[in-house]
């Protein structure tokens, strides 16, 4: 069976020519020319992935990705940015929406089709631990393939494919400095580019989840001009950091109370 792609695009010329190359290489298109049809689209057929627009009529690239991502139905397919929006400031705004990835027009189509497959390997990724030298747990964290979902300190967290294949990827080399380039090869499975704000994002986002105080990390270190360590706590440590992520936690969750009720 062919993968099956949703291109979101409202630019009519520009729609069927991304429509016809990737059906020349052997993807199921469907297309939609807003964000409404789009949205309706995406729940009716369920595409393998879906390559999105940022700059669409009726609702905006942007805020169907996250209506996207709130939606079960639809929150697991990757999301590939496509737009002329190329400034740092856009491409945080589209990965914090939920996009898996971001590519700026004008590209070449050999580069799309190199971003297409290895969001789709990705996604359909044989389950980790095939290997008896695969890590999937140290200290306090446990890594949970068949979820996407990690224990930490006893607790599961729900992460997303991106940000599981980061944590994957720091701690197969736990206490050891992970250069960008090597993360995003191995995490987003393309040679990299001169801009790493692609691996900031998720990183904050993870910390997010996993810090007890983000700004301030403990676990996912940054060193400067080099990448990033994951450094976990082992023995008596365990119990001491136990304590301060499970306050953090409960804060986080008391703040979220407060806010819905506002």
């Amino acid at each position: 069976m062919k993968p099956c792609i949703l291109l979101i695009e409202d630019d009519k010329d520009m729609r069927e020519l991304v429509a016809g190359h990737l059906e020349h290489s052997g993807f199921d298109v469907h297309r939609a020319e807003d964000g409404i049809k789009g949205q309706a689209l995406a729940l009716q057929y369920c595409p393998d992935l879906i390559l999105l627009d940022l700059m669409l009529p009726k609702v905006d690239g942007l805020t169907l990705c996250q209506r996207l991502r709130r939606d079960e139905r639809t929150s697991g397919i990757p999301i590939l940015m496509l737009t002329a929006l190329g400034a740092t400031k856009d491409k945080v705004s589209g990965f914090n929406s939920g996009a898996d990835d971001y590519l700026t027009k004008p590209f070449d189509f050999e580069e799309l089709q190199v971003r297409v497959k290895a969001l789709l390997r990705r996604t359909n990724r044989a389950p980790l631990g095939g290997s008896h030298q695969e890590i999937l747990n140290y200290g306090p964290l446990t890594l949970v393939p068949e979820r996407f979902e990690v224990i930490w300190f006893e607790v599961p967290v729900r992460l997303t494919h991106l940000e599981f294949e980061l944590l994957h990827c720091l701690l197969q080399r736990h206490g050891q400095t992970v250069a960008p380039s090597l993360i995003l090869k191995e995490v987003w499975g393309y040679e990299p580019d001169d801009d790493i704000e692609t691996i900031r994002v998720h990183v904050r986002h993870l910390r997010t989840k996993l810090e007890p105080e983000p700004r301030k990390p403990k676990f996912i270190k940054t060193v400067y001009g080099a990448g990033y360590c994951l450094e976990l706590p082992t023995g008596d440590q365990i119990q001491d950091y136990k304590e301060l992520v499970l306050i953090s936690r409960e804060k986080k969750k008391s703040e979220v109370s407060s806010s819905n009720q506002q």
